[in-house]
């Protein structure tokens, strides 16, 4: 019977398929690489079986015959469609390209997109490679012919389409590349067409039946519930009955015990290179009732498909905690980069109210601004004194008045470059702490572990606006009346770097002898701005041009952080995909 294509659970299972998709592992971590092959393993099994066989339960039964290598499956393949169709060979690997061999009456369904939707078909004459088939196009059935190879020794991502009368109605025969193959593609291509199908017909040899590779797929088909059959091939017919019985105890031992074995003994090939017909006959009868027997398909079908619900369900929970591993790996490399950055900005904070700038090349410019000496030795005079003497300084002096905006643009900028240069190294330092911080390093090269290369550019720009910013603050006030005249005696230059010095000395943090110097220059400056403002403005002033200043260098600082949290959100690692993965998983449980 049909599924309808809307049918709850398909709908479930879609969205499973889509929250599982989400889940992301890019940082090597203890669960990351086995969660990065159970999350390829569950979207193959959503997309490449349980989503197109739950649309379509009485599609055709797929038939996947794999086995390890030198097992004669191609050979066996040929010989049950009485052709070669697939190619063996001498050579390992041996099957290059999985081939798909299926009555022409079923070709739609192999050829869409619905099974195996990441493998292009393949057409032409089978003695060639074909040509690329975009899945979903229907193309013509190849020509019988001799069979060609993907001619680059894996498996390649295409799937080859070869019809034949002979095959039974309903069911298709896939030569799959060797589970045990030396190349790493087959193997993966082997492991995805097993997935994929309805049942598994494994080919093994006498010489090498207790093998552990095949005997780990079928196990896996045990977890997994998987309808399975067993093929031992190339047996001496003087050994058949020891080599079966002692297979078939390995069979109940692993939980095996009821699917059906076939032994084919060792004989001669004919000139084809096929087993003759009588050996095989038994397989190629069992596989015509089965492809007849609609009941019997069916629960071929419900067993496989059951199976692989339960199991893939079963591996959700596995992906939700390396997800969530992922999530605390990034909040602690984002939390480090954040506790730095913040301690920076405070350390440029503090340095910008304590007096720190009050030094150097800053200071020498304040002093020869003001005019040091007399003014110095005068600061316990009267104030309407001083400020006599600081305005005839401030009228007569417009070179150091420049000098001096510049020095404060050079200390201020150094002070943010020293900032952000130690915020960049004490974050890399932190982030290398970890094995995933330190591969998210390399990846970028040197890139985050020094300050951007225009940051000097951008911070001197931002404190050229900061400047402006406190000149028009002292415009604004200045247009007062009262205040106009007393501004265009000092200027608004001169009043403006003032404002600046009393910025960086608001919190008294100079101490010592250096307060007669730098916070002795800073009181002077805060007296004359009260005596042209009034005390209440210039501490409105002082506040509103402080907060600005923060401003400026929390965005600067800030976008200097912003690198390594855009690096942290480009992994695609989002806190919402577990409880929408374990939502998808509760509901497709619930309608299984």
């Amino acid at each position: 019977m049909t599924a309808p294509a809307s049918s709850p659970l398909l709908a479930a299972l879609d969205q499973l398929r889509v929250a599982v998709a989400s889940c992301a592992f890019p940082l090597e971590l203890p669960a990351a690489h086995q969660a990065r092959r159970t999350q390829q393993s569950v979207t193959d099994q959503l997309s490449d079986y349980i989503l197109p066989r739950l649309s379509r339960l009485d599609a055709p039964l797929l038939v996947v015959v794999g086995g390890s290598t030198g097992a004669g499956k191609s050979t066996l393949v040929n010989s049950l469609v009485g052709r070669r169709v697939s190619q063996p060979g001498v050579l390992r690997p041996t099957t290059r390209s999985p081939v798909l061999v299926l009555n022409p009456e079923d070709r739609a369904w192999f050829a869409s997109n619905r099974v195996l939707p990441g493998l292009a078909r393949t057409t032409g004459t089978t003695g060639t490679a074909g040509t690329a088939e975009t899945p979903g196009t229907p193309g013509t059935a190849g020509t019988p012919g001799t069979p060609g190879t993907a001619g680059d020794g894996t498996a390649g991502n295409s799937l080859q389409l070869a019809t034949d009368e002979t095959v039974p109605l309903g069911l298709a025969l896939l030569d799959a590349p060797d589970v045990d193959s030396v190349v790493t593609e087959n193997r993966e291509m082997a492991d995805q067409l097993l997935a994929a199908a309805d049942l598994w017909l494994f080919v093994t040899s006498a010489a090498r039946y207790a093998d552990a590779v095949p005997w780990g797929f079928l196990r896996r088909a045990v977890e997994r519930t998987v309808a399975v059959a067993l093929v031992l091939d190339r047996v001496a017919p003087q050994a058949i009955d020891e080599i079966s019985a002692h297979l078939r105890e390995m069979l109940d031992e692993q939980g095996l015990g009821q699917a059906p074995l076939f032994v084919v003994p060792e004989v001669p090939l004919d000139d084809e290179g096929l087993i003759p017909l009588n050996a095989v006959m038994p397989l190629r009868i069992w596989l015509g009732n089965l492809a007849a027997d609609s009941a019997a398909r069916a629960a071929v079908v419900r067993q496989t498909l059951e199976g692989a619900i339960v199991h893939l369900i079963g591996s959700t929970p596995s992906l939700v905690s390396a997800h969530v591993e992922q999530l605390d790996a990034i909040g602690r490399l984002r939390a480090d980069a954040d506790r730095i950055y913040r301690a920076a900005g405070a350390r440029v904070t503090e340095g910008t109210a304590d007096g720190s700038l009050l030094r150097g090349e800053v200071l020498a410019r304040w002093q020869e601004f003001v005019g040091t000496g007399e003014l110095l030795r005068s600061l316990e005079r009267r104030i309407g004194w001083l400020r006599d003497k600081l305005s005839a300084a401030l009228r007569g002096r417009p070179a150091p008045e420049n000098e001096l905006t510049e020095a404060v643009e050079t200390g201020l900028e150094a002070m943010l470059r020293a900032a952000a240069e130690s915020a960049a190294e004490q974050t890399s330092a932190a982030w290398r702490q970890t094995p995933a911080g330190t591969a998210l390093l390399e990846q970028d090269g040197p890139a985050l572990e020094y300050i951007s290369p225009d940051f000097r550019e951008t911070a001197s720009r931002a404190i050229r606006d900061w400047q402006g910013y406190v000149m028009q603050l002292v415009r604004e006030e200045g247009s007062d009346k009262r205040s106009v005249a007393r501004v265009l005696a000092y200027g608004v230059n001169g009043i403006g770097v003032t404002l600046m010095i009393v910025v960086f000395a608001s919190t008294a943090g100079v101490t010592g002898a250096e307060f007669g110097v730098a916070g002795g220059t800073a009181v002077v400056g805060q007296k004359l701005l009260e005596a042209i403002f009034g005390d209440q403005a210039v501490r409105t002033l002082a506040a509103r041009a402080r907060k600005n200043l923060d401003a400026r260098v929390e965005a600067l600082l800030g976008a200097e952080l912003l690198r390594y949290l855009q690096r942290l959100d480009a992994l695609g690692v989002y806190p919402d995909v577990p409880e929408r993965l374990a939502a998808a998983t509760d509901a497709a449980a619930a309608l299984r």
